[in-house]
């Protein structure tokens, strides 16, 4: 084991003022694509240091668990560790979850020292819930449920087991989507709904006169209408729609950017006017949007959507473009009023052919308004007064706990 440095010692000014640090578990990496985590830590770290702990990366050649840490580029306050687990263990459930949690007890009494004592730990990753919750002499649980992740392509069987045991685990849970704070209150009284946040500042910049269009789709602006889409490409999509769009009429271009995940890449439909991407920064992507005249959610439903609430959505309202969208429970819900919702392939055709030929100044506008009225500032501020409440409320539990058990001594 070798990490990456020794002598974390972060922004000193910035901590001064931090009350906790916290200690993230999650199952995407902090490099990937650039979303609703980073969105919230970012902005955390601003007063506090967050020690992002990555999902053990299984390694055919390691012959032992090994860890490096890394300081998150642009974000000092913020430190990756990256476990690596030997793919001849990977089975052993125990044994991996032991070895989690003896990496991180090794990095946190060795080059993190007193860096991380007593800290909140954040959840993303619900199997890492039996090596970690209530384990790490914690001031706070909190599980930020993003996704329902046992519906997804490839989800370990025990998943829906561990995130019972994280839900009974966590002082406050925050979910994603409105249907999925319905379902994970059954568990956890305490859960709140937080959905997309945008940082309208910057999808803004699709808006703006000195934002250049990337040259890879500056030629597709000039030779007609440019459907677009950026996000994650994976099970998620109704692939067959996308295919549809560009069959539909031979002056559109649909534009797709974003990393395949999950899905072959050999399997993507393709067209002369379909333009699978790739990756793009986080960065890019106002540029990229600057070049769409529709903004396209083709979410399939499946399970994978069951309870997605699209960080895109506000992030397309803030760019100033039409959007049109799968009928999504949530984007039904909470975009009603500016997003364009088609219930079959058919009418999403059609809602985009009509959105091509003029564009719904009305819905243009509530967009805006609606993005600028969820920031991600605003929304980390109450995530943190929630957090601050269940500090306190735990802290209470133990005094009373204590004082409970003193009694008994007495009359015993």
């Amino acid at each position: 084991m070798t990490p990456a440095f020794q002598n974390f010692s972060g922004n000193s000014s910035a901590n001064a003022n931090s009350s906790y640090p916290i200690i993230v578990h999650s199952h995407l990496r902090w490099d990937w694509v650039w979303q609703r985590p980073q969105q919230f830590l970012s902005r955390l770290a601003r007063r506090h240091r967050i020690l992002f702990v990555e999902g053990p990366i299984v390694s055919d050649e390691a012959t032992r668990p090994s860890f490096t840490l890394n300081p998150a580029e642009g974000h000092p306050n913020v430190v990756i560790m990256q476990t690596i687990m030997p793919a001849s263990r990977w089975d052993d459930g125990a044994w991996i979850d032991e070895q989690r949690r003896v990496l991180l007890c090794e990095a946190l009494t060795g080059p993190l020292k007193g860096k991380f004592d007593r800290p909140v730990q954040w959840f993303y990753d619900p199997m890492a819930t039996p090596a970690f919750a209530n384990r790490m002499d914690e001031i706070a649980v909190v599980y930020d449920c993003m996704d329902e992740l046992s519906q997804f392509k490839g989800a370990p069987k025990e998943l829906v087991n561990r995130e019972r045991l994280l839900l009974d685990a966590a002082d406050v849970v925050f979910a994603g989507g409105r249907k999925m704070q319905e379902s994970k209150s059954r568990y956890n009284s305490n859960c709140h709904f937080y959905g997309c946040g945008v940082d309208v500042a910057h999808f803004g910049q699709a808006r703006a006169a000195t934002t250049a269009i990337p040259e890879d789709v500056a030629h597709l602006v000039e030779s007609g209408t440019v459907l677009g889409y950026f996000g994650v490409v994976d099970e998620r999509l109704d692939y067959d729609l996308i295919a549809k769009l560009a069959d539909h009429n031979p002056d559109w271009n649909v534009v797709m950017v974003g990393p395949v995940c999950k899905v072959d890449p050999a399997s993507l439909p393709q067209r002369p006017n379909l333009h699978w991407m790739g990756g793009r920064d986080y960065s890019q992507l106002p540029a990229y949007t600057k070049s769409f005249d529709i903004c396209l959610m083709p979410f399939a439903l499946n399970e994978a959507t069951e309870y997605i609430n699209p960080t895109k959505a506000l992030e397309y309202m803030a760019t100033a473009r039409p959007i049109v969208s799968s009928a999504v429970p949530d984007v039904v819900s909470n975009f009603i009023d500016v997003v364009h919702v088609a219930q079959s392939q058919d009418e999403f055709i059609a809602m985009c052919a009509q959105q091509a030929a003029q564009p719904d100044s009305e819905r243009i506008g509530q967009g805006i308004t609606m993005a600028q009225r969820n920031t991600w500032d605003a929304i980390v501020a109450n995530l943190e007064k929630h957090m601050e409440d269940a500090i306190k409320a735990r802290r209470l539990a133990l005094y009373a706990a204590a004082e409970n058990d003193d009694d008994m001594a007495v009359s015993a």
